[in-house]
């Protein structure tokens, strides 16, 4: 976990999201917070919309987040950076995720972070070492990211994937069928469940998520928004964003 840099009053933390999916959690999260909490975000190329492997290395490239970063920096100054695409990181796997968000805080020159490495911190802030995870990805991508988990003493120890091709199609998914989504993925060993897929709409279903699983369920463009926060020490407490929010 990277310590956070505390600053006074609301934060800024920039959001780099690739194509179009989900991007609108992020102005609903920025409401949510209510206390002046910015959340800019910048839409980074995208020239692949497809959760194969090739497309997401691409995605994920340096050259495509230092542009996103010079983007959104050129709206005014951040506390924090974050990526939010979770595939467009796990895909490098541990060192290479490190590595990409390394050259992503040199070229911002703030604190940065990724969802992938967001979801092992948010699990450590909870305390949670066992995890179901429900993925909209196809099985290759999604047992990378269970990969990736174990790397960080995590056990997923379930995985569902839904083998869906593009973040496009995840963005219109409801929300009835997200609840069903993460009750169907959970398992009975399992300390929380894990939706990795920042195209899935989930920030306004946070605590219904955790009501109706019944324990706490972790989303990509939740813990994007936390690790944010996170890193510029304002993750306190706070109602409606689901237990990790709750935690502070």
């Amino acid at each position: 976990m990277t310590d956070p840099t505390v600053v006074t009053g609301p934060p800024t933390v920039g959001i780099l999201y690739p194509g179009y999916s989900a991007e609108d959690d992020y102005p609903r999260a920025e409401k949510l917070l209510g206390d002046g909490s910015r959340l800019p975000l910048v839409h980074t190329e995208m020239r692949e919309d497809a959760h194969r492997v090739d497309a997401l290395l691409d995605i994920g490239g340096d050259d495509v987040l230092a542009a996103g970063a010079r983007e959104v920096a050129a709206g005014g100054p951040l506390d924090a950076i974050v990526w939010a695409c979770t595939s467009g990181s796990f895909v490098f796997g541990w060192d290479g995720a490190a590595a990409q968000v390394a050259a992503l805080r040199e070229t911002a020159g703030v604190p940065a972070s990724s969802t992938s490495v967001a979801f092992v911190d948010a699990c450590e802030r909870l305390g949670v070492t066992r995890v179901a995870v429900g993925a909209t990805y196809p099985d290759d991508v999604a047992e990378r990211f269970v990969a990736f988990l174990a790397r960080a003493g995590i056990t997923a120890v379930q995985l569902s994937a839904r083998g869906i091709v593009t973040a496009t199609e995840v963005g219109t998914l409801p929300a009835d069928l997200v609840l069903d989504f993460a009750a169907s993925a959970d398992h009975a060993d399992a300390q929380a469940v894990l939706l990795p897929d920042t195209a899935l709409h989930t920030v306004e279903l946070l605590d219904a998520l955790d009501a109706r699983v019944g324990k706490p369920v972790l989303t990509a463009n939740q813990v994007s928004v936390w690790q944010g926060l996170r890193l510029v020490g304002a993750d306190r407490p706070r109602s409606g964003l689901g237990a990790l929010f709750g935690a502070g």
